[in-house]
């Protein structure tokens, strides 16, 4: 009887143990993979302002905006520590950049993270405030969109072409990255880059600018960057002044309202809200969710 009941205990201490092994991966595999948490860096905010009209056309708002300057980090679990965008280097030459200014790198330590620990960047578009930081972080393979790359290398600077918002030193960085062998591109809308981000295309707010939905553990974000300035340009549905072409920034801010589900997490790319409207981690540093 007592080796009976042994044999009893013993058989349901097994079953247990199978139990709780298919349970705990029945929980593994239903968690999401490379997913990431997705954080609005503040780098620089001016002081001046500017008119609503000027930023949203067609706006009748008798309002001013200030702007803030942005870079983005996306940390996966799948080991990829992402940047969107790299910021600008201060110029202390003009004294619009004298205050409320901190070094993209040392924004970035604020979250413990090191420049040496990003493995991607993603260059939304070549203007100054997003690519002039490349030299900060001189690790990680660097991504941008094929035909942005060509024009602001090339066709960019020839007669009566608008490079507007690019500039040229930043063009011998690109070129040297590369030379270096850390340039990928990317060709074309719609394209998972990394598993888990995709990026899309069409504001023409530069030759061929692109914004990316991001995966995280609930919802999927989108990072518009410059592909909406302001939370009034995507709400409005009004193009920004400096783009290429109006019409095609227009719709793809009706585009992008499709691509997520929570339109909430549609992030611009200078609004100041940004820092108010999600939960603050850090100094100049809010989580996206």
């Amino acid at each position: 009887m007592i080796l009976l009941i042994a044999k009893i205990t013993g058989m349901r201490s097994i079953i247990v143990t199978i139990t709780a092994v298919l349970l705990l991966s029945q929980i593994s595999c239903s968690q999401p993979k490379n997913v990431y948490e997705v954080y609005a860096i503040e780098y620089f905010k001016p002081a001046s302002r500017a008119p609503v009209s000027a930023i949203a056309i067609g706006s009748t708002s008798k309002d001013t905006i200030s702007f803030s300057y942005y870079f983005w980090f996306l940390k996966g679990d799948n080991g990829r520590n992402v940047l969107v965008d790299v910021g600008f280097i201060q110029d202390y030459s003009n004294p619009s950049r004298g205050k409320n200014y901190v070094r993209p790198d040392s924004a970035l330590q604020r979250i413990n993270i090191d420049p040496d620990e990003i493995t991607d960047i993603i260059i939304t578009h070549p203007h100054q405030d997003h690519i002039n930081g490349l030299p900060l972080f001189p690790e990680g393979t660097i991504w941008m969109q094929k035909n942005d790359y060509t024009y602001f290398v090339g066709d960019g600077w020839q007669k009566d072409a608008d490079h507007r918002g690019l500039n040229k030193g930043d063009v011998l960085k690109i070129v040297q990255a590369n030379l270096d062998g850390r340039v990928q591109f990317v060709d074309g809308d719609d394209i998972e880059l990394i598993p888990g981000i995709r990026v899309y295309t069409g504001s023409k707010h530069t030759f061929e600018s692109q914004h990316l939905v991001v995966n995280t553990k609930d919802e999927q974000v989108l990072l518009a960057s410059d592909d909406s300035w302001f939370y009034i340009n995507l709400e409005q549905e009004l193009p920004i002044s400096l783009n290429l072409d109006a019409a095609a920034y227009t719709a793809l801010l009706k585009k992008m309202k499709t691509l997520v589900r929570n339109k909430d997490l549609i992030i611009p790319g200078h609004d100041p809200l940004v820092m108010k409207k999600f939960p603050k981690v850090a100094e100049g540093v809010v989580r996206i969710r």
